[in-house]
C-alpha cells in the first residue's frame, strides 16, 4: 500500500497543506488539498473519496475536484463516501448550489458528477482492493475513523480525534497508524475542548492498544507550533515519523 501525503497540517501556510493523503494513486483519503498539488492526470485517476468529518479543512477540495472531473466529459464520475451525518453536512454547508453548485445533481441527478455513498460504523465495506471500515471518534461534529485494509497491509487512521475508545478497541494488528497531534501539551486545555490531541495525550491513547504498531505516522500539526510538537513527540513516543507534504509512504 503506498500512502501519497497532499497535506498533513493542521493550519495552512506556504508549504502546509491541509489534510489528504492519496492511496494507491486511486483512493483519496479526506480532501482538504487535491488541485493544489496534484496534475490533471493524477486528479482523474481518483474515484473514490473517503471523507472522516465535514470540517472545511478535510474538505475543501472535493467541488473543485468534482468541477475538474466534469470537465473532462469521463463516463464514470467520483464516490464520496461517508457515514449519512457527515455527507448531510456536506450537503447542505458545501455542496449546496450556493456555497458551490451541486454536483450532485449534475449533469443530472440520475447521472450526478459527484455520487454519495453512506456507510454504517462498525460494518466492513469492500472499495476495489481495499477493505474499510469507520469507527467513530470524539470530535466537536459528528467523525470516524478509517481501518483500510489490502492484501496483507492495514493502515488506521483516526481523522480529527480527541481521546476516544472504539478504534483502540477494533483496531487489530495494523501495519501504520496514521494519528493526529495537533497542539503541544502547554496547550491540553484548547486540544480537549476543540478534540484534538497532544504528545502527553496521545501516549494515554497508544496505551489502549494490545500492542504498538511497527509505525506511528503523526499529521495535522499546527505548524506555528511544529518545533514543540517535534520534541515532545521524540520523548513521548520514540520512532514516531512526522510527516510532511509531497512525501510517499510505502506501507
Amino acid at each position: 500500500m503506498q500512502l501519497r501525503v497532499l497535506g498533513c497540517s493542521g493550519a495552512e501556510f506556504p508549504g502546509h497543506h491541509p489534510s489528504a493523503f492519496l492511496i494507491d494513486d486511486s483512493l483519496l483519503l479526506d480532501a482538504g488539498t487535491i488541485g493544489a498539488v496534484l496534475t490533471e492526470e493524477e486528479q482523474l485517476r481518483i474515484r473514490d473519496i473517503l471523507v472522516t468529518h465535514p470540517h472545511l479543512d478535510h474538505i475543501r477540495g472535493i467541488p473543485l475536484l468534482a468541477d475538474n472531473v466534469i470537465l473532462k466529459g469521463l463516463p464514470e464520475g467520483l464516490n464520496l463516501i461517508s457515514t449519512c451525518e457527515i455527507i448531510a453536512a456536506i450537503r447542505a454547508h458545501l455542496l449546496n448550489g450556493v456555497i458551490w453548485p451541486d454536483f450532485t445533481k449534475i449533469p443530472s441527478a440520475e447521472n450526478p458528477v459527484l455520487s454519495c455513498t453512506d456507510i454504517l460504523p462498525e460494518k466492513e465495506f469492500r472499495l476495489g482492493a481495499f477493505t474499510v471500515t469507520a469507527f467513530k471518534v470524539n470530535h466537536t461534529v459528528p467523525a470516524v475513523a478509517y481501518r483500510i485494509t489490502k492484501n496483507a497491509t492495514t493502515l488506521l487512521y483516526t481523522g480529527d480525534t480527541g481521546p476516544t475508545d472504539r478504534i483502540w478497541e477494533m483496531a487489530g494488528d495494523v501495519s501504520a497508524l496514521l494519528v493526529e497531534v495537533s497542539f503541544p501539551d502547554a496547550m491540553e486545555e484548547l486540544a480537549l475542548i476543540t478534540g484534538h490531541l497532544t504528545p502527553f495525550l496521545l501516549t494515554k491513547e497508544l496505551a489502549k492498544l494490545g500492542r504498538l504498531p511497527p509505525r506511528i505516522l503523526i499529521t495535522h500539526l499546527k505548524p506555528q507550533y511544529f518545533e514543540q510538537i517535534r520534541e515532545q513527540l521524540e520523548a513521548a513516543v520514540p520512532g514516531a515519523e512526522l510527516l510532511q507534504d509531497g512525501r510517499v509512504y510505502n506501507l
